[in-house]
Protein backbone atom coordinates (compact mmCIF):
# COMPACT_ATOMS: atom_id res chain seq x y z
CA UNK A 1 0.00 0.00 0.00
CA UNK A 2 2.79 2.30 0.72
CA UNK A 3 4.43 1.89 -2.67
CA UNK A 4 1.36 3.07 -4.35
CA UNK A 5 1.48 6.54 -2.14
CA UNK A 6 4.77 6.92 -3.29
CA UNK A 7 3.94 6.61 -6.94
CA UNK A 8 1.11 8.74 -6.38
CA UNK A 9 2.78 11.44 -4.90
CA UNK A 10 5.88 11.42 -7.67
CA UNK A 11 3.03 11.74 -10.32
CA UNK A 12 1.84 14.51 -8.60
CA UNK A 13 4.98 15.99 -8.07
CA UNK A 14 5.99 15.72 -12.00
CA UNK A 15 2.65 16.81 -13.10
CA UNK A 16 3.49 20.28 -11.50
CA UNK A 17 7.11 20.47 -12.20
CA UNK A 18 6.01 20.06 -16.11
CA UNK A 19 3.15 22.38 -16.10
CA UNK A 20 5.11 24.63 -14.47
CA UNK A 21 8.21 24.23 -16.68
CA UNK A 22 6.15 24.70 -19.43
CA UNK A 23 4.42 28.03 -18.91
CA UNK A 24 7.47 29.42 -18.09
CA UNK A 25 8.64 28.42 -21.19
CA UNK A 26 5.68 29.38 -23.46
CA UNK A 27 6.03 32.94 -21.55
CA UNK A 28 8.95 33.36 -23.20
CA UNK A 29 7.34 32.64 -26.90
CA UNK A 30 5.21 35.97 -26.92
CA UNK A 31 2.68 33.98 -28.68
CA UNK A 32 0.42 37.58 -28.49
CA UNK A 33 2.67 39.18 -31.63
CA UNK A 34 1.46 36.24 -33.83
CA UNK A 35 -2.28 35.57 -33.00
CA UNK A 36 -3.28 38.92 -32.82
CA UNK A 37 -5.19 38.87 -29.19
CA UNK A 38 -8.05 41.20 -29.05
CA UNK A 39 -8.90 40.33 -25.55
CA UNK A 40 -5.75 39.93 -22.97
CA UNK A 41 -8.01 37.37 -20.25
CA UNK A 42 -8.65 34.95 -23.48
CA UNK A 43 -4.81 34.94 -24.19
CA UNK A 44 -3.91 34.36 -20.92
CA UNK A 45 -6.31 31.49 -20.44
CA UNK A 46 -4.91 29.90 -23.74
CA UNK A 47 -1.21 29.80 -22.22
CA UNK A 48 -2.16 28.17 -19.21
CA UNK A 49 -4.08 25.81 -21.44
CA UNK A 50 -1.23 25.20 -23.48
CA UNK A 51 0.82 24.73 -20.42
CA UNK A 52 -0.93 22.00 -18.39
CA UNK A 53 -1.43 20.04 -21.98
CA UNK A 54 2.62 20.51 -22.34
CA UNK A 55 3.25 19.52 -19.08
CA UNK A 56 0.84 16.60 -19.18
CA UNK A 57 2.12 14.77 -22.23
CA UNK A 58 6.24 15.71 -21.01
CA UNK A 59 5.59 14.32 -17.83
CA UNK A 60 3.46 11.44 -19.01
CA UNK A 61 6.35 10.62 -21.26
CA UNK A 62 8.84 11.23 -18.10
CA UNK A 63 6.63 8.56 -15.68
CA UNK A 64 6.56 5.95 -18.76
CA UNK A 65 10.13 6.21 -19.05
CA UNK A 66 10.77 5.63 -15.75
CA UNK A 67 7.81 3.00 -15.93
CA UNK A 68 9.39 1.13 -18.61
CA UNK A 69 13.15 1.60 -17.38
CA UNK A 70 11.88 -0.35 -14.22
CA UNK A 71 10.58 -2.92 -16.24
CA UNK A 72 13.39 -3.84 -18.10
CA UNK A 73 14.65 -6.16 -15.09
CA UNK A 74 11.84 -8.49 -16.11
CA UNK A 75 13.43 -9.21 -19.18
CA UNK A 76 16.59 -10.09 -17.77
CA UNK A 77 15.34 -12.47 -15.37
Amino acid sequence: MNLFGIQSLLTLICYFFFTFISFWAIQGIHLERILHVSNPSQYKVLIVLFSIGLGYLSSSFFLELINNIRNLGYLLK
